[in-house]
């Protein structure tokens, strides 16, 4: 059966909290903790058979390493990382690249919703490709104020308890 909601997550203070990141000698993270909630959305999401796709700024083997160290690299359903595109978000490509990934026409961006905890980057991005887009404003490390049209979340939540309730209704 067809789902009413595709997903595109973030991972730095999305998915992962960036404080607790360890680098190694090269710059690249080796482990870090999800933030409160984090790992049970994506497990709900794949029980209940919601694609997701990895859209995040980094290096490949940081993202490799994080979610191999939660065995949890089978979440997603395409893996969209700026260092493999060439260019960060809120850069089209990135989106692009996604939907291709994920098999995906125009015509399916009415079901995609971004999720990011950065409004110039993962909010202004989704906005400008034209799909829905959640912002999680659990971190304060990035910018919080919403300076034009551009940067204003079709959603806000501030924890993934309150991410969860949103999605599933939206699938629902």
């Amino acid at each position: 059966m067809a789902k009413n909601i595709i997903v595109f997550t973030d991972s730095g203070d999305t998915v992962v909290d960036e404080a607790t990141q360890i680098y190694d000698k090269d710059g690249i993270v080796t482990n870090a903790d999800f933030i409160p909630g984090a790992e049970h959305t994506l497990r709900v999401l794949q029980r209940e058979g919601i694609r997701v796709a990895l859209v995040a700024d980094g290096a490949v083997r940081s993202f490799q390493n994080v979610y191999r160290n939660h065995n949890m690299l089978d979440i997603f359903e395409a893996w969209v990382i700026s260092e493999e595109v060439g260019v960060e978000k809120p850069a089209r490509e990135m989106f692009d690249r996604a939907m291709k990934e994920m098999n995906l026409s125009d015509s399916d961006k009415r079901s995609v919703i971004m999720i990011g905890n950065n409004l110039k980057k993962d909010i202004v991005g989704a906005n400008l490709f034209g799909i829905r887009s959640v912002w999680l404003d659990w971190s304060p490390r990035y910018f919080h104020t919403i300076e034009n049209e551009l940067m204003r979340p079709t959603y806000t939540v501030k924890t993934h308890d309150e991410l969860i309730k949103l999605l599933l209704s939206l699938e629902g």
